[in-house]
């Protein structure tokens, strides 16, 4: 029984598979979590041929109430001890708030948030019975920055998120555990055409959008160190110190400009 896997959620695509990549390089075996059956599959056997490591998958929909139970009785049966937890899972939601539904609502609170909390829950049991772990939640630096127009509860879920990063890291850094908030700002990924905000995407400057690979690498090293919190490349950490030491109002002139479309109203 190999007990060194790594287990990410949202991992077929995107920053979740440059985080599978970067730990099987280091000779991590992984688990990918994610709804597309096809793609985990299509997934799995490149990250198995190119560096040699056990590579497998369980395909699972976060949205779902009985996914978190599934995943992780699925991990058990299979013998699978996680030494690593990545909670990437993540979407959004393009349409303006007062016309989503509840259940959608529901839904995305789910995959983003109570998922993380569950999956953590249960993993973590078996982290504090061999007194080590390491826990990565993919947060954002939508956590820092001011309320937006679009995506409203987007923000807001990566800022509590942060925040329980931070509890986990209170409750069980004695024991060996530690966890890591990785803040990305935008990503190339196909993250904003599945939230239909690509337009947006498309307008931000060239100078604020990084690889997933670039993220990833990133994050992972952190993680590994026992960091609280990352926030990816020079360039966003500039950016949330102005966050958090510039006035409030100076940041509300400077929205559009800072992330364009996120601000804008119909």
């Amino acid at each position: 029984m190999d007990k060194n896997y790594a287990l990410i959620t949202g991992g077929s695509s995107g920053i979740g598979f440059e985080i599978a990549k970067d730990l099987a390089e280091r000779g991590y075996s992984i688990i990918l979590v994610s709804r597309n059956e096809q793609n985990l599959q299509d997934s799995c056997k490149a990250i198995a041929d190119e560096f040699s490591v056990s590579a497998d998958y369980i395909s699972s929909d976060l949205a779902n109430k009985e996914a978190v139970k599934h995943i992780y009785q699925t991990s058990k049966e299979r013998g699978y001890t996680v030494e690593i937890l990545v909670n990437n899972a993540g979407y959004g939601i393009a349409t303006p708030f007062h016309e989503t539904s509840l259940e959608d609502e529901e839904k995305f609170i789910r995959v983003l948030a109570t998922s993380v909390i569950s999956l953590t829950k249960l993993f973590v049991r078996d982290m504090v019975d061999r007194e080590s772990g390491k826990i990565m939640i993919v947060s954002s630096v939508a956590a820092f920055a001011p309320p937006s127009a679009i995506q409203v509860l987007y923000g807001p879920i990566k800022t509590f998120m942060n925040r329980f990063s931070d509890a986990l890291n209170s409750s069980y850094n004695r024991l060996g555990i530690t966890s890591t908030a990785v803040c990305p700002g935008f990503t190339v990924t196909n993250f904003h055409t599945a939230s239909n905000v690509q337009k947006m995407m498309d307008d931000v400057p060239s100078f604020m959008k990084f690889s997933a690979e670039r993220i990833a690498k990133e994050g992972v090293e952190a993680m590994l160190k026992g960091k609280v919190l990352c926030v990816p490349t020079k360039t966003y950490k500039l950016l949330v110190f102005l966050l958090k030491a510039t006035p409030y109002w100076f940041i509300r002139l400077l929205e559009n400009t800072l992330a364009p479309g996120r601000y804008k109203t119909k």
